[in-house]
Parts: structure tokens; C-alpha cells; sequence
């Protein structure tokens, strides 16, 4: 028999992009820039939930607008913001953040409204009166003692700064007439919908989790530092900078960002990462750097050298168990800050912590190539191959990254287990107890889901049968995977079983990053239910979900098995021998 073809289903045409507009408060109104397709192909795009640009327009006595969308909006977002602009006049342009994207769209407001004052914080106004140099009068640069903006009509708003590594020239905005927290990139999410706010919050979780890992694990001092500045305020909504807006989760929000972040300062090993970018692209490598290192269960802290002191430069460095240096390459050498974070390296850090390097640059890559030998005459060993980038990466590119990120928590814990003291008594109680857990067995299955026209694969050794009628399995999911968004009630699934001694498995993952597709390399065809069967599986089930529950670190799912077959009558399942229960 043939399997069905892939291809049959008939092909979905996507939305186009549009603007969304609503009145969100009095005098308030929210401009949502959206597109229901993968943004950009940076790891935190991989959900491929399509996102939202939101923009916000303020009118008092005079006009405000909060954060005009990038690039890939500019000529549909200023057609819709323009029927605002007929009937009165932009006096201010408040900024969360400034990067060549958004700029390509400030140049275009700014023809059309020269009136305008542009708000935003100190790094903003360098960067901006850089590429601009006309626009310096044009600038009101947020200092510490005047951070309000009168609009009148009780609109009095309040500029926080809010700098990160990623994000140095961070601005939030609160409004206490309406009691709104523009965050900007704090408490967003990549993902598309005609819901304006976050009624259905709880379907909403696993994209919050996954935005806040790629965005902010690796800078959760800075977020606590924002949490704290927040707290005071009173909020009956945050208006983030993509995805839907807060308003049923406010107190549920904050508190996941905090134990987010606590999550990430309790982890047992710590990376720090070192960089600077001249024009993103290093940026953007070690963003993809991080995700691999954080996917690996291990802490980041990112510091932009451009914005760091060298004091916290030697903190970092002495409160890690390794550390990475990204550098660009100016006029043939490395930036000022580099070399700065390069000599503090090599005074302070011991040998025996794991080294790594990457960079990006236009011509010749000098820079790259100094700190890795500098390394390595001083004796470090380097965690993974030291990457080279010419000019922007790809996704190829960061897919790289993300597993130099893995290889090097792999190169890091085998250095700790050489250096590890004999255990304490309390130690090696608990390992027992973990070597006890970890005799508990499990079959091992490859789960199957589809959304759209894009097939997931996870594998996984904690289900069993939990029911005779329905016959009914239950599958274990650690709680902040993404894959727990396609297993929502009544969703669909195929649990392929596999056989013992096939080598299916090396294709998939406990914890794959999502747009990763192993179906390239494994014989395939589609179920009844549209979800894929691996043709060398043992037997495969076709179920429907029932329920979910959060227990401890991981989400319990429980399903009904609508109907299955056994594809093969010789051969018996493969089962998951281990040897500690903290781990798989």
C-alpha cells in the first residue's frame, strides 16, 4: 500500500499583513502591525506563530506616539497612522529601543511629521543623532531627574529606563491617567491573533516561556532590576511591543518573569558571555549562542561590553564556570571595549574554565582570530570551533551557534566532573535517591504533531497507559518545552513506538528547538488524524487529548487512542535504561 502523499492537502493561504486598530483607554489607541508568517528567521521566530508590531498613539493636548514598528511595516503602518495625523498634528515619537530596522521607519514619520520631537533614552540619542546628524535638535534625551512628559489632560507620562545587554538604550513608559506600562520587549510574546488581549492567557504560556528564554534568560539581573523598578506602579494593563496585551494576567505575568528569572540564577553551571556589535550581526550570534547554552540547562549572563565597567567585567568572569568573547572586526582590529574584556580575561580567569570565541566581520575577521590565539597561548580550551560569520548570519548559521552553545555545556560539565571534590554524606545521599528514581523505566515513543502544514517530532520515554476505557495513555512534558502548545485539548497526535535495536532516535530529541525537521531523514507518511507515522516504528497510536495538568517541572498530559496498528509482529519496544531520575 502507498502511503499518502504529503503533499495532498490543499495549500493554506496565508493572511496578509495588516494593521490592527482599536481604542485600548481614553484618549489611547493601539495600532497592532501584524503578519501571521515567520517575521525573521531568528530562533525566537521558531514557534512560527507569526507576530505583532504594537504601536501606541496618546492624544492629550498634545500627541504622542510609543514605538512605530520596523521596517517590514513602514508603508502599511504610516498609511493607517496617517488618518490620525490628518486631523492633529505628532508632537512627540517615544522610543523603547532604537535599531536599523525601526530607524528605516523614523525616517519616514520624521518627512512627514518634521514637527516632531523624538523621547528616548541617552544610547538612543547617540545612536540616532550618529545616522542623523540634522535630526540633533529634533532629540529630548530622558535624563534621571526629568523623566516626565506632560500631555496634558492628565497624561503626565513616566520614562523608565530599562538597559540590558540586548536592549542598553531600554525605555518603558507609564501612563498614570490610564494606568498602562508600555514595556516594550518586557512581557511580549511572538505570536499573531484577533484577540486584543489576554482573555485565553493560559493558551498563551508556553509562547510567553519560549519569548522570555530567547530574550531575556540571559539577562535576568537587568529583568529583575526592571521588575523591581515596576512594582511600584499601579497597572490595570502592560502594552508590550509584540503580541497580545495584559490585562487578565497582570499579577500571573510578573510573577512567571520572576521565577523565570530565579530559575536561571539557580542553575548549577554558569557561561558568561562577552560581546560587541558594531552593526548586530555579532549581537545576533550571541543570542543564538545563548538559546543553545540555556536549551543545555545552563545560566547566562550576557554583557554587552560597550556598556560595562570592567569591574563587572572581572564579577562575571570570576562567578562563571566559562565564558565566550564575541567581537566584530573594525579596521582590522577588535573594538576598544573587546580588548578591554580581552585583557581582564586573561589577568583573572583561571585555566581551567572552558573558553569560546565567534565573531562577524566585513572583510577579514582580524579581531576573531587575535582573541582565540590570545586564548590559547594562555592555556584555555576552547569549548567548541571558533565561529567566523562574514557579514549577516544566516539561519544556517545560527542553527550552528545554538549547537556550539550545546557542545560547549557538554565541554563545560565534563571539566567540572575532573575538577569535583569527593562528595559530602548529604551529597551523595541525594544521589542515591536520584539513582533509585532513575531505575524507573520507560517505553520509548517519538510523539508526532502537526500545526498547519509544519510536523514536530518529540521523543520521549515517559508515557504509559493510564486507562482500559477509553483506552487512554498519559505522556510527561518539562513544563517550559514549546511542544506543550500543540498538546492543548482535543489537539491530535501520533505516538509512534520504537523497536529495540533500530537507531530511529539519534534523529530526534528530548528538547528539539522548534523549526528543527528530522523528517528529512526518516521514512514517513501521513495518519488518518494528519499527524506522521515513522515507518520504521514498532506500532503507532492516533490520539486525541483530554486534559492537562502542571505537576512539579513538567505537564501531564492525558489522551484518548482513537485507533492504532502494530507494523511490525517480530521485535519488542524499546524501553530507556537510566541511571540517575534528575535527568533523561
Amino acid at each position: 500500500m502507498t502511503p499518502p502523499s504529503l503533499n495532498s492537502p490543499l495549500p493554506i493561504t496565508p493572511r496578509p499583513r495588516d494593521v490592527q486598530i482599536a481604542e485600548l483607554a481614553k484618549h489611547t489607541t493601539v495600532l497592532r502591525s501584524r503578519t501571521w508568517d515567520r517575521l525573521k528567521f531568528e530562533v525566537e521566530y521558531n514557534l512560527c506563530q507569526g507576530t505583532t508590531a504594537n504601536s501606541y498613539f496618546i492624544e492629550g493636548d498634545r500627541t504622542a506616539l510609543i514605538d512605530p514598528p520596523g521596517e517590514s511595516f513602514t508603508h502599511l503602518y504610516l498609511h493607517q497612522l496617517q488618518s490620525f495625523l490628518d486631523q492633529r498634528p505628532l508632537d512627540y515619537v517615544i522610543l523603547g529601543h532604537v535599531n536599523p530596522n525601526r530607524m528605516a521607519t523614523l525616517a519616514a514619520l520624521v518627512r512627514q511629521q518634521p514637527q516632531a520631537t523624538l523621547v528616548c533614552s541617552r544610547p538612543a540619542a547617540q545612536a540616532l543623532r550618529s545616522t542623523f546628524p540634522d535630526w540633533y535638535d529634533r532629540i529630548q534625551t530622558v535624563h534621571p531627574r526629568d523623566n516626565t512628559l506632560d500631555l496634558g489632560q492628565g497624561h503626565c507620562l513616566q520614562l523608565l529606563t530599562i538597559p540590558m545587554p540586548r536592549w542598553p538604550d531600554g525605555l518603558c513608559t507609564y501612563d498614570p491617567a490610564t494606568q498602562i506600562l508600555y514595556s516594550d520587549k518586557l512581557f511580549g510574546a511572538h505570536i499573531c491573533n484577533d484577540a486584543l488581549f489576554d482573555e485565553d492567557w493560559r493558551q498563551l504560556e508556553v509562547d510567553r516561556r519560549y519569548y522570555f528564554d530567547c530574550l531575556h534568560a540571559s539577562q535576568t539581573k537587568q529583568v529583575q532590576s526592571a521588575l523591581e523598578q515596576i512594582a511600584p506602579l499601579p497597572l490595570k494593563c502592560i502594552a508590550p511591543g509584540h503580541g497580545t496585551l495584559v490585562r487578565y494576567s497582570l499579577t500571573r505575568l510578573q510573577n512567571d518573569y520572576r521565577q523565570w528569572c530565579q530559575y536561571q540564577i539557580h542553575q548549577t553551571s554558569r557561561v558568561a558571555l562577552l560581546y560587541a556589535s558594531a552593526y548586530g550581526n555579532t549581537a545576533i550570534l550571541a543570542d543564538a549562542i545563548a538559546q543553545g547554552l540555556i536549551q543545555a540547562g545552563l545560566a547566562v549572563d550576557s554583557i554587552n561590553c560597550e556598556h560595562a565597567e570592567p569591574v563587572a567585567l572581572a564579577k562575571a568572569i570570576e562567578t562563571s564556570d566559562g565564558f565566550i568573547i564575541g567581537s566584530p572586526t573594525l579596521g582590522g582590529h577588535a573594538p576598544v571595549q573587546i580588548q578591554t574584556a580581552l585583557g581582564v580575561v586573561l589577568s583573572s580567569a583561571a585555566k581551567t574554565k572552558v573558553a569560546g570565541v565567534f565573531g562577524s566581520y566585513g572583510w577579514s575577521g582580524e579581531a576573531i582570530d587575535l582573541i582565540e590565539e590570545k586564548l590559547q597561548d594562555n592555556n584555555y580550551r576552547l569549548g567548541f570551533e571558533t565561529i567566523r560569520v562574514r557579514f549577516s548570519p544566516t539561519e544556517a548559521i545560527l542553527h550552528q551557534c545554538r549547537e556550539a552553545g550545546a557542545r560547549f555545556a557538554q565541554q563545560l560539565r565534563k571539566q567540572k566532573k575532573r575538577q569535583s571534590p569527593r562528595q559530602s554524606v548529604t551529597a551523595t545521599q541525594a544521589d542515591r535517591t536520584e539513582q533509585a528514581v532513575g531505575r524507573i523505566i520507560g517505553s520509548i515513543g517519538v510523539v508526532t504533531t502537526r500545526q498547519g502544514d509544519r510536523h514536530s517530532g518529540l521523543l520521549t520515554a515517559w508515557v504509559s497507559q493510564s486507562s482500559f476505557t477509553p483506552p487512554g495513555i498519559m505522556i510527561a512534558i518539562a513544563a517550559d518545552h514549546y511542544a506543550h502548545r500543540f498538546l492543548q485539548p482535543e489537539a491530535q497526535f501520533v505516538l509512534n513506538m520504537l523497536k529495540e535495536g533500530r537507531t530511529i532516535r539519534r534523529h530526534f530529541s528530548h528538547r528539539p528547538h522548534p523549526g528543527e525537521n528530522p523528517f528529512d531523514q526518516v521514512d514517513h507518511y501521513m495518519a488518518a488524524n494528519g499527524c506522521l507515522v515513522i515507518e520504521a516504528a514498532l506500532a503507532y497510536l492516533e490520539c486525541t487529548v483530554q486534559s492537562w495538568t502542571q505537576s512539579g517541572d513538567h505537564w501531564v498530559i492525558y489522551a484518548t487512542v482513537e485507533t492504532g496498528e502494530v507494523l511490525e509482529d517480530q521485535g519488542v519496544t524499546a524501553i530507556q535504561q537510566r541511571t540517575s531520575g534528575s535527568r533523561y
